[in-house]
């Protein structure tokens, strides 16, 4: 195990504007209050920089919240309240306000995907009530079998290996930090001779310049693994030897295990 950099979490700030709750804890030229609004399209990208074509680091699903600092060009910059990742979206995706959802989407084919915020209606079909959640994370991973493989990504349309995890997470009501690096602090620390299904699996791989920081996986059962892999391009099924393998030849580190239920 090595002694890289742990990125911590991101903080809505920068050298020139930071948001009011940070006053006096990070420096920045001004502090200002931020303005909640809400995704108002089933999933919209969150990029790195302005620029559209900058680097997609995370997505935002219907019905959750977007705390706004700063507005460009038809642009916000600001803060993804579930997960906390900080980015530029389009200000179109957004409505303004909090609404209080009452259910989440639970399945993974209709026109909202899995996990988005609704309001019940008679137009929403398939949403489970807030609090009424699933039980077992990987059965919720193996309705994503065959989802394509998109970085950045973190829906039922499209994932990393990191939004799996983090989506099977939420529909049993459970944290889901959004990058590799978090998801191995969840639970308990356990053997590979432990391992059984529900357990999480990260290998990390922490490197300036790239906001992705290792690779997630759920164990299927004590030798198979469920994963968003770059590799086969899809949400697959996998020996965890053949991942390992893969992994550690790409210059990972060593696979952690998580006991998280």
């Amino acid at each position: 195990m090595t002694d890289a950099f742990i990125p911590a979490r991101p903080l809505l700030a920068r050298p020139d504007l930071a948001a009011l709750s940070l006053e006096g804890m990070v420096p920045a030229d001004a502090y200002r209050a931020t303005r909640t609004m809400r995704a108002a399209v089933a999933v919209a990208d969150i990029h790195a920089e302005a620029d559209v074509a900058s680097e997609r680091i995370d997505q935002l699903l219907f019905g959750e919240v977007f705390d706004v600092l700063d507005e460009a060009d038809g642009r916000a910059w600001g803060q993804a309240r579930r997960d906390g990742v900080v980015g530029w979206i389009d200000l179109a995706a957004l409505a303004p306000g909090l609404v209080r959802p009452t259910h989440t989407m639970g399945i993974v084919d209709a026109e909202l995907p899995l996990n988005a915020l609704v309001i019940e209606n008679a137009d929403i079909l398939s949403a489970r009530p807030i609090g009424l959640f699933e039980t077992d994370p990987v059965t919720v991973a193996e309705r994503l079998l065959g989802t394509p493989h998109e970085l950045g990504a973190r829906s039922s349309r499209a994932t990393d290996c990191s939004g799996l995890v983090q989506q099977a997470l939420f529909a049993c009501g459970l944290a889901g930090p959004r990058r590799a690096h978090e998801q191995a602090e969840l639970g308990e620390p356990i053997a590979l001779a432990e391992a059984r299904r529900g357990d999480l699996v990260v290998w990390l791989k922490i490197e300036s310049g790239q906001s992705w920081t290792g690779h997630s996986a759920l164990m299927l059962d004590a030798s198979r693994v469920i994963h968003a892999s770059g590799h086969h391009g899809a949400v697959v099924l996998e020996t965890f030897a053949e991942a390992d393998a893969r992994c550690l030849a790409d210059g990972f580190e060593a696979a952690r295990f998580r006991r998280i239920l």
